[in-house]
């Protein structure tokens, strides 16, 4: 594909403004399409809720060459992440781009690439593009229970909505809320109207385990989640060294490890004493999220403004016949509720493609079909953006963005598409069994951000400095390291499109650094396993980010107190 063909980015939140600036970079004409006012995907103003805050600090959630303002908390709110990204779009030029206020109702495949239709203040119109980017976000389709009665207990009075939908704290005030579901934006918003409301309640199916985001020194949610050490604490497919070796000789300081955590997290948030102990061991934190504990929420729950009846669902709604709105439960309850805020989870599908697209994508239990979550191998001039959901989804983002613009050009030397079809198959197959189903149908990739963002640049044939990935085994990742993906050479586009989206381009160069001596590839982290050992660093002279991990301590992950 030449630099001239037309890009259509559906999305303008994170992954689709991350594309956006690097295939705009690459000299792709772009339009990015969003419906919503502003920019920002679920950090927008119309979906923020209260209580919404990032779950990383500032040190770890943002672009590789856009560092957040130094006034900044340490930890944004949502209003303060929406306004980092509108100027993440001004300081690229991104603005000129965007077609806010605009809605893909429709997006059909034609030969020449796809022709959509578009809904915007003067109504329906028609235009196309060679090559479709869909960042949607897989947190975009609210997902709300259809619960019995719930007409009547809408004729009663009472309010049902989804958290994404609940924007103002005020019009609580004095009224009974139940909020349904258990994670991080259910006890945000419990949280949040906790204080106003005159009971809250939460309904929780089955209680997750959680992770407050600083318990000791050396033992905190990012040190966890977001260091190599901590990544290799949770068994993954194809385990690597370090995996290995916790999983063997290991074990003793793995399991010791997560035990320690389990216990700290129990006594910091009281859950013994609250009754609010999940069942099951603290490493199913990690399916397709991770729940950070939200501050003050067992605080309320201590005090009684919070209300928490656990392991149990709604089975019926009330109301009508004078009857006050109310909700029965499984376990017998029934709870007054003039507001029911549905905390549970979003619908992962694309509602603008045809049936027979959306078949191509996914397989027979609606998982999506993708290769390094980007790429579809059975419907041409497709890519994903934003389906590689993490802990850091700013850095997998940008990273993806950077491995499609290498897709687009010829850049990429893949394997062919049978290879490619049975190892995404694996590794759904692989996930669904870790995760017991709750992996969000493959768009999720925690709590393996790191190894996502090593395979892909292995694709690039780009490698950070050994040091600086020696040092990510103890100490957070920063995006400020991958920033060479951005500054590093390249040559021109290749001359003509791939004739399919995953054909091989043997006689194409890849760019970039050098790998090096030949080894044999290590694909738990995507390099010859002779630069493990010690080789000499072969990104010496070539253009890279700051190094901000000179040194590497020596307490491991948790120090003395892990043992």
């Amino acid at each position: 594909m030449t630099s001239g063909n037309r890009i259509a980015i559906v999305g303008a939140g994170i992954a689709g403004l991350a594309c956006a600036k690097v295939l705009i970079q690459k000299g792709f004409p772009v339009e990015i399409f969003d419906r919503a006012p502003d920019v920002g995907g679920v950090w927008s103003a119309t979906r923020r809720y209260p209580g919404l805050r990032t779950q990383n600090s500032k040190n770890t959630y943002h672009f590789s060459d856009f560092p957040m303002p130094s006034d900044y908390p340490k930890v944004l709110d949502g209003e303060q992440m929406q306004a980092y990204l509108a100027a993440y779009a001004d300081h690229f030029g991104l603005r000129e781009h965007l077609r806010l206020n605009t809605e893909v109702v429709a997006a059909d495949p034609v030969d020449s690439g796809w022709l959509l239709e578009i809904r915007d203040q003067g109504g329906i119109h028609r235009t196309s593009c060679d090559h479709l980017v869909i960042a949607n976000g897989v947190f975009s389709d609210p997902a709300i229970p259809d619960f019995r009665g719930a007409e009547l207990f809408r004729a009663a009075g009472g309010q049902m909505g989804h958290v994404s939908e609940f924007l103002d704290v005020e019009a609580v005030r004095g009224k009974s809320v139940v909020v349904v579901g258990y994670g991080k934006s259910a006890c945000d918003i419990a949280e949040a109207v906790s204080d106003v409301a005159a009971s809250t309640t939460v309904v929780a199916r089955r209680l997750l385990w959680k992770m407050p985001r600083k318990m000791a020194r050396v033992i905190d949610y990012e040190r966890l989640m977001l260091t190599r050490l901590g990544e290799a604490h949770f068994h993954h497919r194809e385990p690597g060294r370090m995996d290995r070796f916790l999983d063997g000789p290991g074990v003793s300081f793995r399991v010791s490890n997560l035990d320690l955590i389990q216990e700290l997290a129990t006594k910091h948030m009281n859950l013994r004493e609250l009754g609010l102990l999940p069942e099951g061991r603290f490493e199913q934190i990690a399916e397709s999220t991770v729940s950070l504990a939200t501050e003050n929420f067992y605080e309320q729950v201590a005090n009684g403004r919070i209300v928490v009846q656990r392991d149990t669902t709604i089975t019926e709604m009330r109301g009508g016949g004078g009857e006050a709105p109310a909700v029965q439960l499984a376990n017998g309850h029934l709870v007054p509720a003039d507001i029911v805020v549905c905390a549970t989870g979003f619908q992962q599908r694309v509602p603008f493609l045809t049936p027979y697209v959306q078949r191509r994508l996914t397989d027979e239990h609606g998982n999506f079909r993708l290769h390094r979550q980007i790429l579809p191998l059975e419907v041409p001039n497709l890519t994903f953006a934003g389906y590689n959901s993490s802990v850091i989804s700013t850095l997998n983002a940008e990273v993806g963005a950077h491995w499609t613009a290498a897709l687009l050009t010829g850049r990429l030397d893949l394997p062919p598409r049978d290879v490619l079809s049975e190892q995404i198959d694996a590794r759904l197959r692989w996930m669904e069994e870790r995760t017991h189903g709750h992996h969000a149908h493959g768009t999720a990739i925690t709590p393996f951000s790191i190894r996502n963002v090593d395979e892909m640049l292995a694709d690039l044939k780009f490698r950070l400095p050994l040091r600086t990935r020696a040092a990510q085994w103890f100490r957070t990742v920063r995006p400020e390291a991958y920033r060479g993906l951005a500054t590093r050479h390249e040559s021109a586009p290749s001359a003509t499109p791939p004739a399919y989206p995953v054909t091989q381009h043997a006689d194409v160069a890849a760019p970039g650094p050098s790998l090096g001596a030949p080894g044999t590839p290590d694909p738990t982290i995507g390099v010859p396993r002779a630069l493990d050992a010690g080789a000499h660093d072969p990104s010496a002279g070539v253009p890279r980010a700051h190094d901000l991990s000179v040194g590497v301590p020596t307490d491991l992950l948790y120090g003395s107190q892990g043992k």
